[in-house]
C-alpha cells in the first residue's frame, strides 16, 4: 500500500512539475519559433537578413542572462524552498511573454519596439535560469535513488515539447486565419503571429493553480526543520574548492556540449531549413512536429537506462554521434531541396501578377508570382515584389524576391527522418542530464550549484548556437554548412573533458 501511495505521489510531483516547466518553455521558445515573423515586426525590413540576425541575437539574449537568473533564483531556492521560488519564476515567464503579444511593432514606435522587446526576453531568460534547476531538484528529492534517471527524464520531455506546443499553436492560428491563402499570410503576419503570445496567459493561469498545491520538497523541508538550511548558498556552491570543481566539471564535461547538440538538433536545424534551404514555413514546421513527436518518448528510454548503466556514457555518445554525423545530416537536407538539379516541368509553370495599394499611402506594389513544378514532385514559388508607383518625393522600393519550397511526400518523410536522427541525440545527452546534475551537489545548496552549469552551458553555449551559426553562414556564404562547425568544436572539447573527467557512478545518495 505504501509503495502505491509512492508511487501516486511521484506522479503528481512530475505532472505538476513538468506542467509548469512545459509552459515555460513554450513562453520562451515561441519567440525563436517566430523569429522570421518577428524579424519583420520589430526590425527594419530594408535587409531581411539583418533583421533575422537582429532577431536571433534578441532570441539569444534571452540565454544570455539565465546563468544570472539562476543565481538569483537558485539562492532564493535554497534560502525559502523550491515550490515558491519556482512558482514565482512561472509568473515572470507567464507576464513577460504576455507582454510581447502586445508590444506595437517597429511601423508604429520605431526602435522602440525591439528595445521593448530585449528587455522583455531578458526577464523571459531570468525567469527560466530559476525554473529548470526548480523543478529537476524538486522531482529528484522525491525520488527512489534506483529511480532517479527515469524520474527526472520526464522533466526532460518539457523543453521539447515546449517547442512542440509553440509549433503547433503557431500552425492552429495560422490555419484559423487561412480563408485565403494570400491573405492568411498576411494576417499572420501582421496580427496573428500575436495570439500565441497572449496565449500563454491562460496556459500560466492552470499551471500557477496546479503549483499553489505543490507542497515543498521533503529533503528541504526536513533540512529546514533542522535548522540546516544554507545561509549563504553562492558563498558556499562557488567558494569551496571541491564543490567549484563540481560546478567547472558539470558545465565543461556535460551541459556545454549537450546544449549545443540541443539547439542544433531542433533550432538551428529549424533556421537552416527554412532560411537556408528555403521550404515552406507550414512544411518546416509540421516536420519538426512529427519529428519531436516521434523522438520524444527516448528522453524517458534514456533516462531510464542511465539508472541501469550510468550517465556518463549515455551523454557522450549522443555528442560523438553528432560531432560525426551533423554535416553529413545537414548536406542530406541541401540536397533534398536543391531544385538546381531537379528537371523542371515548364509546361507545368504559372505566372500571376497582382497589385495591391499600400495602406496609408498612395504607393502601389505589384507583386509578381512564379511556380515551378518538378518531376520528383518539389514546387517553388518566387514572389518578387516591387514599387510599379510611388508618391512623389518617396525613394522607389528595390524588388524583393522571396523563395519558397514544398517538397513531395517521400522527401517529406525523409526529411522528418532526418531531424528524428538529430532529436535522437538530444534525448541521449538531456534525458539522463537532471539525474546527473543532482547526483553532483549536497542538498542545501542544489538548487544554486547545478542551475549555473546547466544555464551556462545549456543557454550560453546553446543559446547562442542559431545566433553563431547563421552569422558564420552569413560571413562565409561559400559553406551552407560552415556554421556546424560552432556545434562541433564545442560538443568535441566536452566529449574529451567529459570522458577523462566525470565519474560514471549512479549510486550517490542526494540527501547527504
Amino acid at each position: 500500500m505504501n509503495q502505491t501511495n509512492e508511487a501516486y505521489n511521484i506522479r503528481k510531483v512530475i505532472a505538476a512539475s513538468s506542467v509548469g516547466t512545459l509552459i515555460e518553455w513554450y513562453d520562451f521558445y515561441i519567440f525563436g519559433s517566430l523569429a522570421t515573423v518577428i524579424a519583420n515586426q520589430f526590425f527594419p525590413k530594408t535587409n531581411p537578413t539583418a533583421a533575422l540576425l537582429s532577431t536571433l541575437a534578441t532570441f539569444a539574449a534571452g540565454f544570455i542572462v539565465r546563468p544570472f537568473g539562476a543565481l538569483v533564483f537558485g539562492r532564493l531556492g535554497d534560502l525559502i524552498g523550491r515550490k515558491y521560488t519556482f512558482l514565482l519564476t512561472l509568473i515572470i515567464m507567464g507576464g513577460s511573454t504576455f507582454a510581447i503579444g502586445l508590444v506595437p511593432g517597429y511601423a508604429q514606435i520605431g526602435f522602440a519596439a525591439p528595445i521593448i522587446v530585449l528587455i522583455l526576453r531578458l526577464l523571459q531568460g531570468l525567469a527560466l535560469g530559476g525554473e529548470y534547476g526548480g523543478a529537476a531538484t524538486y522531482v529528484a528529492e522525491h525520488s527512489p535513488s534506483n529511480k532517479r534517471g527515469y524520474y527526472t527524464s520526464w522533466i526532460q520531455t518539457t523543453a521539447t515539447l515546449g517547442l512542440f506546443l509553440s509549433l503547433g499553436i503557431i500552425l492552429i492560428t495560422r490555419h484559423i486565419l487561412d480563408q485565403d491563402p494570400v491573405k492568411s499570410i498576411s494576417k499572420f503576419n501582421d496580427w496573428g503571429w500575436r495570439v500565441p503570445f497572449l496565449f500563454s496567459v491562460f496556459l500560466v493561469a492552470i499551471s500557477i493553480y496546479i503549483r499553489l498545491k505543490m507542497k515543498e520538497s521533503p529533503l528541504f523541508a526536513r533540512l529546514k526543520s533542522e535548522g540546516k538550511v544554507s545561509k549563504n548558498p553562492l558563498k558556499e556552491s562557488f567558494s569551496h574548492r571541491s564543490n567549484l570543481k563540481m560546478v567547472l566539471l558539470a558545465l565543461f564535461g556535460a551541459t556545454m556540449g549537450q546544449g549545443v547538440v540541443w539547439y542544433t538538433s531542433q533550432f538551428y536545424a529549424m533556421t537552416f531549413i527554412e532560411a537556408t534551404c528555403k521550404l515552406d514555413f507550414d512544411q518546416t514546421r509540421t516536420i519538426f512536429m512529427w519529428a519531436i513527436l516521434f523522438a520524444t518518448p527516448f528522453f524517458i528510454v534514456f533516462g531510464k537506462w542511465s539508472d541501469r548503466i550510468g550517465r556518463k556514457w549515455l551523454m557522450l555518445a549522443g555528442m560523438l554521434l553528432a560531432i560525426v554525423t551533423y554535416r553529413p545530416l545537414f548536406r542530406m537536407l541541401v540536397s533534398i531541396t536543391d531544385t538546381q538539379n531537379k528537371t523542371e516541368v515548364t509546361t507545368k509553370k504559372q505566372i500571376r501578377s497582382s497589385f495591391q495599394i499600400v495602406d496609408n499611402s498612395n504607393d502601389t506594389l505589384r507583386i509578381r508570382t512564379i511556380n515551378h513544378f518538378f518531376t520528383d514532385g518539389t514546387s517553388l514559388v518566387e514572389t518578387s515584389t516591387d514599387t510599379l508607383y510611388t508618391a512623389p518625393g518617396k525613394v522607389t522600393l528595390k524588388p524583393e524576391v522571396k523563395t519558397s519550397k514544398i517538397v513531395s511526400t517521400q522527401n517529406y518523410w525523409l526529411i522528418t527522418g532526418i531531424i528524428f536522427i538529430m532529436i535522437i541525440y538530444v534525448t541521449m545527452v538531456y534525458g539522463p542530464i537532471a539525474a546527473f546534475l543532482v547526483e553532483l551537489f549536497p542538498t542545501k545548496i542544489r538548487y544554486t550549484s547545478m542551475s549555473l552549469p546547466y544555464h551556462i552551458g545549456n543557454g550560453i553555449f546553446g543559446g547562442l548556437t542559431p545566433f553563431i551559426a547563421t552569422l558564420l553562414a552569413t560571413i562565409y556564404s561559400g559553406d551552407k554548412l560552415v556554421g556546424l562547425y560552432y556545434t562541433i568544436i564545442v560538443a568535441g572539447i566536452c566529449l574529451l573533458i567529459g570522458a577523462l573527467y566525470i565519474n560514471n557512478k549512479i549510486d550517490k545518495d542526494i540527501s547527504d
